[in-house]
């Protein structure tokens, strides 16, 4: 899959998988769809991105005498997957498109 439209869906897995309640890195990576490939080094710089747009909050919580980091999504985070969805049907329109320009091949 392409980089770019790959990192578009990661965000969107990302934002998605929080929507279900807050969750630490290894458990969002489970909860992404297996076809994004999804890594710790590939979901530390979306969680990053993420935060810095205010799109999540984080808090570390001890768990078994180590730290872990909990991510949440915030309002501007709930948006964010809102208007998203929304414009999943644009996305499902392109994908028409293409789908019905591979029966020409």
């Amino acid at each position: 899959m392409d980089t770019q439209i790959k990192r578009g869906f990661l965000e969107a897995c990302v934002l998605a998988a929080l929507s279900k309640g807050e969750s630490y890195g290894y458990r969002i990576i489970k909860d992404v769809p297996a076809v994004l490939e999804l890594t710790e080094s590939t979901l530390y710089p979306v969680l990053k991105r993420l935060e810095a747009a205010q799109a999540i909050s984080a808090h570390s919580v001890e768990h078994n005498g180590r730290l872990r980091k909990y991510y949440g999504l915030t309002q501007t985070g709930r948006n964010q997957l809102s208007t998203f969805i929304a414009e999943w049907q644009q996305i499902d329109d392109i994908r028409e498109f293409l789908f019905n320009a591979k029966e020409s091949l």
